[in-house]
């Protein structure tokens, strides 16, 4: 039997559902049929009788279940069971065509009010994604907000069928492999991770990205076991390896104190296996002692 919990649920029901769960939130805006849009209703008025949104809702289950029906048949391909050679890859996102980069979600402190810094997504005229704005370092006044100027775009959540989220698993690779053509700016690459426990949703691992700016096109080639596990932009004291199956969305960010225009033009991201590469972490784990105070 399924327990809905919310937030006035006292803290003793949980030991019966069990703690690794997540907490179901019995919310209008979470229990709808009917999804308005593919940014899960952010910003979106629903103007819509329950009757009408059950009528669309049907209308959807036909490509719901066409896609449960593509991951039935990716599962008894058995792809994973052929080991892969030096050089294989994926190509995860191909940024040639307008839908691949409408999917991206482009973000910026403007958006928080925490600053005046602007930035968009677009297909380049040479049919690549263009991340492109300007930052503004401006501090607000308002007494709170110290620090300002940061823009971002990500990649969509990998839904699959009925409105599930599948993470990442790139535990068969070794690289992310990025070709791109910068402005001599340096780019922070981010890998959100999916976490259980609230303490650790903002639990993230960055690597930079340091572009080299004029007319030519950069391949950067990424060990996984350099991405350095921070929360929030703040690096950890304890760090410890990605877990390359628990990737929810990669993302790109500028933040380098430097007011002005920018431009980052993409044309893939893939993954990449390189046999010559040990899978160990990179950094030294240091135990991290705890003060005892009497």
């Amino acid at each position: 039997m399924l327990k809905v919990i919310t937030k006035r649920t006292p803290w003793y029901v949980l030991s019966d559902v069990g703690l690794t769960c997540r907490m179901i939130h019995a919310s209008s805006s979470r229990l709808n049929f009917w999804e308005p849009d593919r940014k899960s209703g952010y910003k979106t008025k629903i103007d819509m009788s329950q009757k009408q949104q059950v009528q669309q809702g049907l209308k959807l289950l036909k490509g719901e279940f066409s896609k449960f029906k593509d991951e039935v048949n990716c599962k008894f391909r058995c792809d994973n069971a052929v080991p892969l050679q030096h050089g294989d890859y994926e190509v995860v996102w191909n940024f040639n065509n307008q839908s691949a980069v409408d999917d991206w979600v482009v973000t910026s402190d403007k958006d928080h009010n925490e600053g005046k810094s602007t930035a968009e997504f677009i297909l380049g005229t040479n049919r690549h994604g263009m991340f492109r704005g300007c930052l503004d370092t401006t501090v607000p006044k308002d007494g709170i907000i110290k620090n300002a100027g940061y823009c971002n775009v990500r990649s969509p959540t990998n839904m699959i069928s009925f409105k599930r989220v599948r993470t990442y698993d790139w535990n068969l690779f070794t690289h992310l492999v990025m070709r791109v053509r910068g402005d001599g700016r340096s780019y922070q690459i981010i890998l959100n991770m999916e976490r259980n426990f609230d303490l650790q949703w903002n639990d993230q691992y960055s690597y930079p990205l340091f572009t080299r700016g004029g007319p030519y096109w950069q391949t950067a080639k990424i060990p996984f076991s350099k991405f350095i596990l921070n929360a929030k932009g703040r690096i950890q004291d304890k760090q410890e390896a990605i877990q390359l199956d628990q990737i929810r969305n990669v993302g790109i960010t500028l933040a380098d104190a430097v007011s002005g225009p920018f431009q980052l033009e993409i044309d893939y991201i893939a993954v990449v296996y390189d046999s010559s590469h040990p899978h160990s972490f990179e950094y030294e784990m240091f135990p991290v002692s705890t003060a005892v105070f009497s």
